[in-house]
């Protein structure tokens, strides 16, 4: 593994319980556990698994004008957002494009709390302090916090031996929390589809709440492999896959992320870099669209695969795909012309020069089981 690689607080934790490392945006992370990638999805699924995500980006946002300042950058409504809730947001540039996806919380006291992906954080660091750091304190917390994700249905029982006050919180709520002697902040949100938490941890306690949390007899350790095919059923975007600075909202399908305050006929229509592109896709449509696909026989369709329409003409390409454990099939993701975006059309993937059926399906392939109260 290269040096230049970067690690998280539970490295040596994943090496101890034997997971097999890669490098994954700049860090040194595990794929898989012993378990294996099928067993680490079921297992989120019916009980509770725990990821380390400690590379994602932790930012605060602090001052009388932080929320204002953010909204200037972002196609939501984050001055309204109350305190103690959090929600998906966007990064857009001048071209309507997607420079990143975050999630933002309201902890009150003109404070925001922003989580961004890890193989963006540097660039939405220098994008925030050029063009809203002279409105607030713009503060990077990478070094100094730690996040682990406790997703599935176990995870509330499991947390809540911690920490009874999390059962009663609602998906996409957000508050601060002890556990363990540490101050945590901890939200009701995850990226499997299931309902859980994901908890900022200071970093000199995260490897004893790990394991903690993994001496609950619910609580298995789980890798980038099912990180990847949990989203993938949930229909969740992965970005530097499923969208980047050339997709705007309106293609990636993510329209409901532009909150309707934001929207041309809103109170505070506009305002965000890329406006006027995405208000026109908005009118008049996108010439693609993103759209799940279901393939029809086993072949796994994955990323970069051409989609061509019966006369091998290409309409597309395939953003994210694989074998998903719970749906029990090969699914799909990805791109195509907007006139063969309609549910049921069927379509080809080339794979290694061979043609796989595709039909357009809806998503998510498997339910989202939020906890919503």
């Amino acid at each position: 593994m290269s040096e230049t690689l970067q690690k998280t607080p539970l490295h040596a934790l994943h090496l101890e319980l034997g997971a097999r490392m890669v490098p994954f945006a700049g860090f040194e992370m595990p794929v898989q556990y012993p378990l294996g990638v099928l067993k680490e999805h079921l297992h989120t699924r019916e009980q509770a698994g725990l990821f380390d995500v400690s590379h994602m980006g932790q930012i605060m946002l602090q001052g009388a004008d932080a929320a204002a300042a953010l909204e200037s950058l972002v196609p939501v409504d984050i001055i309204d957002l109350p305190p103690g809730m959090q929600r998906y947001a966007l990064f857009t540039n001048e071209n309507g494009g997607i420079l990143d996806d975050l999630m933002v919380a309201n902890l009150g006291d003109d404070t925001l709390f922003l989580v961004v992906n890890a193989a963006c954080k540097e660039q939405d660091l220098a994008h925030l302090r050029q063009h809203i750091g002279e409105r607030c304190r713009v503060q990077p917390l990478f070094e100094e916090r730690a996040l682990l994700a406790l997703q599935g249905p176990a995870a509330v029982s499991v947390l809540e031996r911690l920490a009874p006050e999390v059962a009663g919180m609602t998906f996409m709520q957000v508050r601060p929390v002890n556990l363990l002697g540490a101050d945590c902040l901890v939200s009701r949100s995850g990226y499997t589809g299931e309902d859980g938490y994901e908890i900022s941890v200071p970093v000199d306690a995260a490897e004893a709440l790990a394991r903690r949390l993994l001496a609950e007899p619910e609580v298995q350790p789980i890798g980038l492999g099912a990180r990847d095919s949990l989203r993938l059923e949930a229909g969740l975007c992965l970005y530097g896959h499923d969208m980047d600075h050339a997709t705007t909202p309106v293609e990636a399908n993510l329209l409901w992320a532009v909150s309707k305050v934001r929207r041309s006929d809103g109170a505070r229509a506009g305002g965000f870099p890329g406006a006027d592109v995405v208000f026109a896709q908005q009118q008049h449509g996108a010439q693609r669209k993103r759209v799940g696909l279901l393939p029809q026989e086993r072949t796994p369709v994955r990323e970069g695969a051409p989609i061509v329409d019966a006369d091998d003409k290409q309409v597309g390409t395939v953003s994210s795909g694989g074998f998903a454990p719970t749906f029990g099939a090969p699914v799909a993701m990805g791109y195509v012309d907007s006139q063969y975006a309609t549910l049921e059309t069927p379509l080809f993937a080339v794979v290694r020069a061979k043609k796989v059926a595709l039909k357009v399906s809806k998503m998510p392939f498997v339910a989202q089981r939020y906890y919503r109260g």
